[in-house]
């Protein structure tokens, strides 16, 4: 099946690059536009499948031409966003306007950068061709609260001695898919949550401070040893590969670099089966949530069959089905669930987990 992209970009030399990178492919067919407005007409023109769409633009800019797009001509939008603070934050507004997901723009010489990119671009618009579109969220996922800043009574099991933790792994739609399930876990939630969220170092930083404006929970990037404590959501660093380890007797989250056997990155397979070296599987939860490819699945189909417990984003609600679908069909999913109701399941489990704990202790 042929999939009609459309490239907006101001930049001639970037929609040539781009445009020859995407007709290298027999399935993708190009349209492109030159700012904003023009998009909007060619969107009319040739009803694309896919739309990419940079930023900074004269005439209209990304941002105010997705937000027509979405009201207008609902389709699956991926930004072209450049590596820095202000191209994460602007980013992060896209996805909250429907955006399905990113690619990094390259910087430098673009004739020799630009090639890097290829691959994970027409990885990215193949999955967007397949992408559910939410539209623009219209309110916040859940009413947000106060945020509190309390120390759980489950901490009482010792500081050693860790009830359990929460893996969740996550790539494309994930930031969005985040949005949903972290705001809703409570400040007393007993576990701490180790995400690895496919995401560029620039990006992981503005979206941990991001999550913590929202959450009851402390939410940090881990960009050094930081210890796995009760209260805590900790977001592995883009650019590098997140694993649980030792340090003073304490165990700790690591940022380390890739490790070129795993595709992705931070690496969700290789976070769980770090976790699986510290902790026995029924300490363990996994949570498999929306993206493409199969990073993790394996890992947490071991969790469950030693004994933890499991959780697969459901594909009614799944931007892109692929990660969690793998975790199904290797049949390590203990439940599959929409993603409003993920955090209740783990709220079940991890409360009922620690109160055992205690009362063992």
């Amino acid at each position: 099946m042929s999939i009609t992209v459309l490239v907006v970009d101001d930049s001639a030399l970037m929609r040539r690059y781009l445009r020859q990178i995407l007709e290298a492919e027999p399935d993708l067919r190009v349209v492109t536009a030159r700012d904003g407005e023009d998009a909007l007409r060619q969107i009319e023109a040739h009803d694309p499948d896919v739309v990419t769409l940079d930023i900074n633009m004269p005439v209209m800019d990304g941002l105010t031409c997705l937000a027509h797009i979405m009201t207008e001509f609902p389709r699956p939008v991926v930004m072209v966003s450049s590596l820095t603070e202000k191209g994460a934050v602007a980013t992060f507004e896209a996805l909250e306007l429907g955006a399905v997901d990113y690619i990094p723009k390259p910087g430098g010489t673009v004739s020799l950068n630009i090639k890097e990119i290829g691959p994970e671009l027409v990885a990215k618009v193949r999955a967007a061709a397949r992408a559910k579109v939410r539209g623009k969220r219209t309110r916040p996922a859940v009413e947000r609260r106060p945020v509190r800043r309390t120390r759980p009574a489950a901490a009482a099991v010792g500081r050693a001695e860790l009830p359990g933790v929460v893996l969740i792994g996550v790539s494309t739609g994930g930031p969005r898919t985040l949005e949903e399930i972290l705001p809703r876990l409570p400040g007393d939630f007993p576990w701490p949550v180790l995400v690895a969220q496919h995401m560029p170092a620039s990006f992981t930083r503005v979206f941990a401070r991001r999550l913590d404006s929202m959450c009851s929970l402390r939410v940090v990037e881990v960009d050094r040893p930081t210890p796995l404590e009760p209260g805590m959501v900790l977001i592995g660093r883009g650019d590098a590969d997140v694993v649980v380890g030792r340090r003073l007797g304490r165990v700790v989250a690591l940022s380390v670099p890739e490790d070129p056997q795993y595709l992705w990155h931070p690496s969700v397979d290789r976070m769980v089966w770090a976790a699986l070296e510290h902790f026995p599987a029924e300490r363990l939860v996994g949570v498999q949530l929306t993206g493409m490819g199969y990073d993790g699945a394996e890992a947490m189909a071991e969790v469950r069959r030693r004994g933890g417990r499991t959780v697969a984003e459901s594909e009614e609600t799944a931007v892109v089905f692929g990660m969690p679908r793998e975790l199904i069909e290797r049949g390590g999913a203990e439940v599959v669930l929409p993603a409003d109701r993920i955090a209740g399941q783990l709220v079940a489990w991890c409360t009922d987990a620690s109160r055992t704990a205690v009362a063992a202790g």
